[in-house]
Formats: structure tokens, C-alpha cells, sequence
């Protein structure tokens, strides 16, 4: 996907909203039509961490959040990708050693640090053959618009600055699909930081009797530490890379220079090039997010910023999590 438009995120709809209207109520139309079909059920109970829009939210932080919980209550879970943006079509488990992000996509390369991680285009496959390498529960990191496999558990997230953005569909706004046909298809909404549009939505969820939880993603001490006071060119290729400047500037970075992506931007040897040589002239440090450094040389001189999902109430995903379904016995 190109760089977001900055009108998607402006709540009320501007005139390239308008004139794209029409577009969006057909592919809005499309994408409900097809979230209605009944998916296939797997022996296993599957968890699904996605969001109403395009771009990122903090899902692979949630997926990666939820196999924690099921680990502490004794379940076996493995993670499930589509692989976006990776030349492999599975299913395949990722193996970070034979793997790169041209192959399995990035995502997956740092679930696959976590624990088992596999991507399939066919989730119904994917998910059986997480099943067959010993997984009791999946969790899928997307994948809340796509109706193959059918949803124990659906948790979508959003980002507490921008909400639903301007709450139209793609190309006039964000949404993978009109939210009046996505919140029937979820069981709680997660929001993940600050900001007037989350609480909207948390109220919404509220009102439709979902749990509404709430978290922020808390970037790893010793990296902050480490990036505190030091003059940095900032680089992500990733919804939105603002979020990520802000960020660095909250934890003490010195942000000098930045340079704003697509997001799974591949990078070209001649863009690598460039940020190298602008770093070096201005004396910088480069720095850029876990996701985008799966996508760049080994060798590349280059800090990230690992962050986590905190919930302020774990104890209120967990027992959503309790109440999934054990996997039948032989």
C-alpha cells in the first residue's frame, strides 16, 4: 500500500473524501458482502488480532501479547500471516535463519522470534498445519476481513490518535470495509494509546456490550536509554511513521532529519545508499522500527526502537482467552 493520505485521518471528510465516495461505497459494499460468508471451522480455537482499517494499528504487538496470556494459562499456541508483501505462498513455517522478509514478509519474521510462526495465502491450510506442528490455539495476526476460516475469538485494534479516521472506505478513508459491518464481526476493541477518536471507540464498544480494552506500546529500556540524547535520521516504512517519530522524541531522541515510507516499503539498494550517506553527512545515527529493519541488509549500521504492548488490564483479555474452546482429545 502507498503512503496513507493525510485526508483519511481528518474526521470530517474533505473534498478528495467526497469525489472518492463512490468507489468507496462499492468497494465498502464488496468487502461486507464478502466478511458475511461463513468461514471453516478447524478443530482448534482461532484468535484473530485485526483492525477496521488499512496501515498499522499495533497488531503483531497484540498477537505477540495474546501468545504470552495463552502461554501463562498452558496453551500451545502458533502464529498464522498471510505473509503480506512475501513471494511464498505456504503454508510454511517461518524459519528467521532460511527466511528473509522478500519471502515470508516482515510480520512474520518477528512473530517466528516468539514462537512457532507460519504464513499461508489459504488460511484454512495455514491453520491445519499449525494444528499438525503441535499448536492447540492459532493466532492470527490479520486477517479480520478475510472469511475462509472461521473466528473463535476476534479482537480488533485501533490506534486511540486517529480512530476510524474519516469512517469511510477505501480509496475515500481507511476502512477495509464500512464499520457498521465490521463490529458485528468482533468480540471485544482494543485501542492502543491516546487520543479523543479512541475513546470514541472504546464508548462504542461499550455501548454494543464488547469488552473495550485499552494499552500503549512501551519501548524496550535499554534501547531508549540507549538512543536518549543522540542525534538520529529517523526512516520507517510503516502506516504511520509519525507515530513512530513521536516516539523517538518522546524517549529523548534528537531527531534531526526523517524519511517517511510505504508501508512494507522494500527498500532499494540505492534508497539504503542514500539514508547511509545522509546519516554520515549530518554526523546521525540511523534509526528505525523492528519491522522495517527485517527488510534491510544484515550489515546495515542501524539502531531500532523494540516496543511492547502494555494493557492496562490484562486480567480483562485473559479471561477472554480462558473461555476459548480446548482442543478435542484423539
Amino acid at each position: 500500500m502507498r503512503q496513507a493520505p493525510g485526508f483519511w485521518w481528518h474526521e470530517t471528510p474533505g473534498p478528495a473524501a467526497r469525489l472518492l465516495a463512490p468507489i468507496g461505497h462499492v468497494y465498502g459494499a464488496l468487502s461486507a458482502r464478502r466478511m458475511a460468508r461463513a468461514g471453516t471451522r478447524v478443530p482448534a480455537p482461532v484468535v484473530c488480532v485485526g483492525n477496521f482499517s488499512l496501515g498499522g494499528t499495533g497488531k503483531t504487538p497484540t498477537a505477540l501479547a495474546v501468545a504470552v496470556l495463552l502461554r501463562d494459562l498452558g496453551r500451545r499456541p502458533a502464529f498464522l500471516s498471510r505473509g503480506y508483501g512475501g513471494s511464498l505462498t505456504g503454508p510454511v513455517r517461518v524459519d528467521p535463519a532460511r527466511h528473509g522478509a522478500a519471502q515470508v514478509g516482515d510480520e512474520p519474521l518477528l512473530l517466528a522470534r516468539a514462537g512457532p510462526a507460519f504464513v499461508a495465502r489459504d488460511r484454512v491450510a495455514g491453520a491445519q498445519t499449525c494444528l499438525a506442528d503441535g499448536a492447540d490455539v492459532v493466532v492470527m495476526d490479520d486477517g479480520l476481513q478475510n472469511p475462509g476460516l472461521a473466528k473463535d475469538l476476534s479482537i480488533a485494534v485501533f490506534d486511540g490518535a486517529v480512530g476510524l479516521g474519516n469512517g469511510r472506505a477505501f480509496p475515500a478513508g481507511p476502512l477495509r470495509a464500512p464499520a457498521a459491518a465490521q463490529w458485528p464481526r468482533i468480540h471485544a476493541a482494543l485501542v492502543i494509546g491516546e487520543g479523543a477518536p479512541g475513546a470514541r471507540i472504546l464508548a462504542e464498544a461499550r455501548a454494543r456490550g464488547l469488552p473495550a480494552l485499552r494499552g500503549r506500546l512501551v519501548p524496550d529500556p535499554a534501547a531508549a536509554a540507549a538512543l536518549a540524547g543522540r542525534p538520529v535520521l529517523a526512516f520507517a516504512g510503516i502506516g504511520r511513521p509519525q507515530k513512530f517519530f513521536a516516539s523517538l522524541r518522546e524517549i529523548g531522541a534528537e531527531i534531526r532529519e526523517t524519511r517517511a515510507f510505504p508501508d512494507h516499503h522494500a527498500f532499494t539498494a540505492a534508497e539504503v545508499a542514500g539514508l547511509v550517506a545522509d546519516a554520515a553527512r549530518a554526523n546521525l545515527l540511523l534509526v528505525t522500527t523492528e519491522k522495517d529493519r527485517v527488510r534491510l541488509p544484515d550489515d546495515l549500521p542501524v539502531a531500532t526502537l523494540p516496543v511492547v504492548l502494555a494493557l492496562d488490564e490484562p486480567e480483562a483479555l485473559a479471561a477472554l482467552l480462558r473461555r476459548l474452546r480446548p482442543l478435542p482429545g484423539p
